[in-house]
């Protein structure tokens, strides 16, 4: 049982002497803000990359053309670099300010990773909407701009909602190689605490444990949303 004890003090160490929970609350603060605008980020990028890739098939613009090729460039980029590496770039070529808020630092490194995957899951979105419905808003006389905007896009939403909640539970977790540039997020913290007890296995469980929660829970709500949709498609 001796084992047993030291566990529990190690955890006990970790946790409760000089409030150190705090720090993990602080740094999930920071984890839960981050995520939250990168995906936004992630979003918008991904939707003007998307639409533009689309309209590319549908006009000999060659401006289109031009944005089409660098949305390309963009995403092959993004998806075929480690994360970790975009973020030093990002960070080394932008935030050189000493003074650079941590909040949007983590917020627009992971929103440029994040938005190259939501573009291919609008895209797809936007690809799964037969072609009649494009057709038929022309018809009416609408411009090829609002009817992408106005009855395309929120029908293509809609489908890949299940898939960009998926990407919003991934980005959770993908946020913890932030803390390499020094934000304090909750693996920072986690470090912090760890470097105070000389001991970095509980606070990482610790922060494990913190992960895991958000992700079950977001994944549950995220099942409870699909549910509901699929109730409303059926009446």
């Amino acid at each position: 049982m001796n084992w047993l004890k030291s566990i529990g003090e190690a955890f006990y160490n970790a946790w409760v002497p000089e409030k150190r929970y705090l720090a993990y609350l602080s740094g999930l603060r920071m984890t839960l803000l981050i995520s939250l605008f990168a995906v936004i980020l992630g979003i918008l990028i991904g939707i003007l990359i998307a639409v533009t890739r689309v309209s590319s098939r549908h006009t000999k613009s060659p401006v289109v053309k031009f944005l089409n090729k660098l949305a390309v460039l963009y995403v092959t980029v993004i998806r075929g670099t480690p994360m970790i590496v975009q973020i030093l770039i990002i960070y080394n070529l932008i935030f050189t300010s000493p003074n650079t808020n941590p909040v949007i630092v983590g917020a627009v490194c992971c929103g440029i990773n994040s938005g190259a995957y939501v573009a291919e899951i609008i895209r797809a979105g936007i690809e799964s909407i037969p072609i009649g419905q494009m057709e038929a808003g022309r018809s009416l006389g609408m411009p090829y701009r609002m009817t992408m905007t106005t009855i395309i896009l929120p029908q293509a939403i809609r489908n890949i909602l299940p898939a960009l909640g998926n990407e919003f539970i991934s980005l959770i977790k993908e946020t913890s190689v932030i803390s390499i540039i020094a934000v304090n997020d909750l693996t920072k913290m986690a470090g912090y605490v760890g470097s105070r007890t000389w001991d970095v296995i509980p606070p990482y469980v610790i922060a494990a444990l913190f992960y895991l929660a958000m992700t079950l829970g977001l994944s549950k709500a995220l099942s409870m949303v699909e549910h509901r949709m699929e109730k409303g498609t059926r009446k």
